[in-house]
């Protein structure tokens, strides 16, 4: 469940704004893939519940073990128009790094402030102790509500190729693409 959310908030990646969010996002797609569906496997559902505001709701198996040698990394890119074509790497992205550097910032930052009270991901204080929790993680009506992204975004379409690997584990991968609009006051 982190994992398939950790794309869902990867498109504002940078973060450290305390101000409130004055954006909103609509979810255009979200695609994953796994190279094993019996060590991490996705499912995914995303309902439109108002002008704006969408819910998400995920399950995620969650069954290898992570090592010292797992890594993730995320590429962002936006485009003004939504076309293949038009997408350019944004600085935002999260170098190739170690699971456990990413835990301790990254997901402590983005995922659990967002979605620890609709979802039963692991939550920590402190820094990230392995392992890892093997788990079937549930998500129901999320709501990304902005907390430690920034107030201000610009508009346009984002997308997130999220990835994990490590020797002799699954790879896996989200790519998610949606579009931020500026907020009405």
């Amino acid at each position: 469940m982190s994992f398939h959310y950790s794309v869902l908030s990867g498109v504002l990646l940078i973060y450290g704004c305390g101000a409130a969010r004055k954006w909103d996002y609509e979810p255009i797609s979200i695609t994953s893939t796994t190279s094993d569906a019996s060590l991490m496997n996705f499912a995914t559902n995303v309902a439109r519940v108002g002008r704006g505001e969408f819910k998400m709701s995920c399950e995620v198996l969650f069954n290898y073990d992570t090592t010292d040698e797992t890594t993730m990394e995320a590429s962002v890119f936006r485009s003004p128009t939504g076309d293949e074509g038009d997408y350019k790497l944004l600085p935002w992205s999260v170098p190739k790094q170690p699971f456990n550097d990413y835990m301790n910032t990254h997901y402590k930052e983005l995922i659990m402030k967002n979605f620890a009270s609709c979802s039963n991901i692991p939550q920590f204080e402190g820094d990230f102790e392995p392992p890892f929790p093997k788990n079937t993680y549930i998500g129901e009506d999320c709501v990304i509500k902005g907390e430690g992204f920034p107030d201000m975004v610009p508009s346009g379409f984002y997308k997130v190729i999220f990835n994990c690997t490590g020797p002799d584990q699954p790879s896996w991968s989200f790519v998610a693409i949606f579009k931020i609009t500026a907020q009405m006051l």
